[in-house]
C-alpha cells in the first residue's frame, strides 16, 4: 500500500489544518472540558500526520508511533485532563490572563512568526509536507503562549501538550519522526507529567486552591 504525492500532499494539509484548528479553539475557548476535546482531535492529528508518512515512505515503524500516539495522546491524556476538568466545578472554566480577543491577536502573531521562521527550513527539504512545517512551529509557539496566560494548573498542561505536539509534528515533517522507543518514551514522559498534575492539583482544590494565582498569594 502507498500514497501518490497529490493524495499525500491533500492528507498533510488535512492534518496539519486540524492541528493549526485546535490550536486555535484551545486559545479561543474557556471552557476546559471544550478545551480537553480540542486537545484529544489535535492527537489524533498528530498520529494521522506520521501515519500518513510512514505510508508514503514505506517506514512502517511509524504506523506503530501514530497507533502510540492515538493511544496516549488522543485518548490517555484527554481522560486525565477531563478528569481533572470534572472534578472541580470551578476548574470547568477559568479566566486567563489577557481577553480572548488579545490572546487570539497574539495566535495570529504567532503563527505569522512561524511561517516566516518555517520558510527557509522548509527550503531545505522540499516536498509535499515542507508546505505544512510552519504549523509545527506555530504549535509550539501557541503552546508557550498557553503556558504563559492560562492561569489553572490544567490549562497550563494543555499548554504544555500543545508544544509537545508541535515538536512532535516538526520531527515528522523533516526526518521522517523518531526511533518507535523514543517517541513513545517521550509521550509516556507527557503522560506522567498529565498524571502527577492531575494529583497535585486534587491536593490544590482539597486545599481550597484551584488556581496558580492563589499560590502566588499564599507565597506573598
Amino acid at each position: 500500500m502507498s500514497l501518490s504525492s497529490d493524495l499525500f500532499g491533500q492528507l498533510i494539509g488535512i492534518c496539519g489544518g486540524a492541528l493549526l484548528l485546535t490550536a486555535t479553539l484551545l486559545v479561543w475557548r474557556r471552557s476546559m472540558p471544550a478545551g480537553v476535546r480540542a486537545l484529544a482531535v489535535q492527537g489524533i492529528a498528530v498520529a494521522g500526520l506520521a501515519a500518513a508518512i510512514g505510508i508514503f515512505e514505506g517506514e512502517w515503524q511509524l504506523l506503530a508511533i501514530a497507533a502510540g500516539i492515538v493511544v496516549i495522546k488522543g485518548v490517555l491524556i484527554p481522560l486525565v485532563l477531563a478528569r481533572a476538568a470534572r472534578s472541580r466545578p470551578s476548574s470547568r472554566a477559568e479566566v486567563p490572563l489577557i481577553n480572548t480577543t488579545a490572546a487570539l491577536l497574539w495566535a495570529a502573531l504567532l503563527t505569522t512568526v512561524a511561517y516566516l521562521v518555517a520558510q527557509p527550513v522548509a527550503a531545505l527539504a522540499p516536498g509535499p509536507a515542507a508546505g505544512t512545517l510552519a504549523v509545527g512551529f506555530a504549535l509550539v509557539l501557541i503552546g508557550f503562549l498557553l503556558l504563559l496566560v492560562r492561569r489553572h494548573a490544567v490549562g497550563q498542561v494543555m499548554g504544555f501538550v500543545v508544544l509537545d505536539n508541535g515538536i512532535a509534528a516538526i520531527a515528522f515533517l523533516t526526518v521522517g519522526g523518531v526511533p518507535l522507543v523514543v517517541e513513545i518514551g517521550v509521550s509516556l514522559d507527557v503522560l506522567l507529567i498529565v498524571l502527577i498534575l492531575y494529583v497535585v492539583t486534587n491536593r490544590m482544590a482539597a486545599a481550597g486552591v484551584v488556581d496558580l494565582d492563589d499560590l502566588r498569594e499564599l507565597h506573598d
